[in-house]
């Protein structure tokens, strides 16, 4: 089997020389470069995207080695481009992303290259249908340049003991442009020493590559990854965007999204992504109407910020909070991270924001046991199995026997395996190939579940996450002070957000060390165990935004203009 590496630079190699054949001086750069700007250098004629396509190809082959941001590259990039070329030359503009490279996390189906989810059992799927989104984005005019890495099936297939960490069996780990090196301390496996967070990677986007990106998100897996590559990431409302033909987890959390340089950015291509109509593959996608004409970018005010009322939820988010029956308290920011969110709450008021602070979300500081979210994760790992998970909700693994088998089935002759079952033994029989390097213990839990003699228990779990997430929760907190959002530090809004299904963005804003502990701010204090004169680069820390369900043209407004009272995005050095 061809390395990962082997794998793109054979694809890179003749492309970039197709690219460089005719194309001519640049005077337009596509480093940094917005989507409203790349939009405007096509008009002109600035540029085109032949040479949009070189650019992004050649710096995908410069800086990947260092980064490995994704699993596989379009081969006909470059005649995508050519015929957006034609097209725009012809009169024919498809959309808002005509012409300009979008990449999409490796678990959304395309027909012409392959989806693997990072897992060798698919490394040579070619889905038989493509995903609704990759649809739109098509019709949009948009270029497919690349299929990004992730943690391998949208990270549930390894969870404790050895859960994984930016990795999967067919690309390997993946790495943050802010710090591209690997733990240098003895215990390393190899992986990053700055998370690129997971299990989608913005490093592509951060580094340039292409214009955006798509990723998918269960439990955070948008919002985290954004944060750490400094992006605004959106997880939307279930069913803005339609799941259908994006390898699943559960139905009732999984959504996709963009991840972008920019809110602007995010909001375009928020409209291109949410179909005009409900798609009948996806009965969600009838929970929200969208907006007229699917424009975001007209809630994109700097003044939106005047008069919105932004909560902030001190226990757990900010303040470290005791729990009933636990003797450590949990959550908390350290001394750099306060000092981060501070200055983001006093630009807030700066800028007009009602800010009523403190807020309690209820569920935090229940004191039955019984009816605390922080108290009630969904089950995991290997010590969740069954008959140990009275604790837990059993959604995200019956979910993932349910809707996995379902996927499978939809594949038809495509399909490598035909159950979670089979998987599990492909895996099994291909361990010696590194097929499960981290074991799978999330496959494991989740195949032992029984849909039929589970189901009761399933929808009594996800009656309970949505009580404690949404009534006793984002809802409660929202409709008791009356507010536009809540505002949490960095991405540890995401669990909330997403057990109840609810939109949550993350923007750029500042920067932290890399595992400090908690300390005064500026203390020269390095994460224990890294070696001596080992210096650990900062790590990115924005804030992120929750509202209810549907909420997403407000926050986006609150969004933007914070975003623009700010512009704190710093591109990431390594890859100038």
């Amino acid at each position: 089997m061809m390395t990962r590496m082997n794998r793109v630079l054979a694809t890179l190699a003749p492309l970039l020389l197709a690219g460089s054949a005719g194309a001519q001086k640049k005077p337009f750069t596509v480093v940094e470069a917005t989507i409203p700007e790349i939009q405007a250098a096509l008009q002109s004629k600035r540029t085109t995207s032949r040479e949009l396509v070189t650019q992004y190809l050649t710096r995908i082959a410069t800086y990947d080695r260092m980064l490995h941001s994704l699993v596989t590259v379009n081969p006909k990039a470059l005649v995508e481009a050519d015929e957006r070329d034609r097209e725009r030359a012809a009169g024919r503009v498809r959309g808002p992303l005509h012409g300009i490279p979008i990449a999409l996390k490796d678990n959304i189906h395309t027909t012409d290259m392959p989806t693997t989810g990072g897992a060798l059992a698919f490394a040579d799927l070619t889905p038989p249908y493509e995903a609704t989104l990759t649809k739109n984005l098509r019709d949009a005019g948009a270029i497919i340049i690349a299929k990004t890495t992730l943690i391998e099936l949208a990270n549930w297939v390894a969870g404790a003991p050895t859960a994984m960490s930016a990795y999967n069996a067919v690309a390997g780990f993946g790495f943050n442009p802010y710090d591209p090196r690997r733990d240098p301390r003895p215990s390393g496996d190899g992986r990053a020493v700055l998370s690129p967070g997971g299990s989608s990677s913005g490093a592509g986007t951060a580094a340039s590559f292409w214009a955006a990106n798509v990723g998918s998100d269960t439990g955070g897996s948008i919002t985290q990854p954004s944060n750490q590559a400094m992006l605004v990431g959106v997880r939307p409302t279930i069913g803005r965007i339609s799941r259908y033909g994006v390898i699943p987890i559960t139905a009732d959390h999984d959504t996709a999204g963009p991840m972008t340089r920019s809110v602007m950015d995010a909001a375009i291509l928020m409209g291109v992504l949410e179909s005009a109509a409900p798609d009948p593959n996806d009965v969600a996608t009838k929970t929200c109407t969208p907006p007229a004409n699917r424009d975001y970018t007209k809630f994109l005010k700097r003044d939106a910020l005047k008069g919105a009322r932004i909560g902030i939820p001190r226990a757990f988010y900010y303040d470290r909070v005791s729990l009933p029956g636990e003797e450590r308290p949990r959550g908390g920011l350290n001394a750099e991270q306060q000092k981060v969110m501070a200055e983001a709450i006093e630009i807030m008021k700066q800028q007009g924001a009602v800010i009523v602070d403190p807020v309690e979300i209820p569920s935090f500081v229940e004191k039955d046991p019984k009816r605390n979210f922080l108290l009630w994760p969904y089950c995991s790992g290997a010590e969740q199995a069954k008959g140990k998970d009275e604790g837990c909700s059993v959604n995200f693994k019956y979910g993932m026997k349910r809707d996995f088998n379902s996927w499978l089935a939809s594949l038809g002759a495509a399909a490598p395996v035909k159950t979670l079952t089979e998987l599990r033994e492909w895996n099994q029989a291909h361990a010696k190939a590194g097929a499960i390097r981290y074991g799978q213990s999330r496959l494991d839990i989740s195949d032992e579940m029984d849909l039929e003699a589970d189901r009761a228990r399933n929808e009594s779990d996800v009656r309970k996450d949505q009580l404690l997430s949404r009534t006793n929760g984002i809802d409660a907190v929202l409709q008791a002070n009356r507010l536009d959002a809540i505002l949490t530090p960095a991405a540890s809004g995401a669990d909330l957000a997403a057990r109840a299904g609810y939109p949550l963005i993350v923007v750029p804003f500042g920067m932290v060390p890399n595992g400090a502990p908690s300390g005064p701010p500026g203390g020269a204090q390095q994460r224990p165990g890294f070696p001596a004169g080992f210096d650990p680069k900062p790590s990115p820390f924005g804030i992120g935004l929750t509202g209810t369900a549907c909420s997403e043209p407000r926050l986006m407004g609150i969004a933007y203009a914070f975003e623009q009272a700010t512009k704190r995005r710093v591109p990431p050095p390594s890859t100038p």
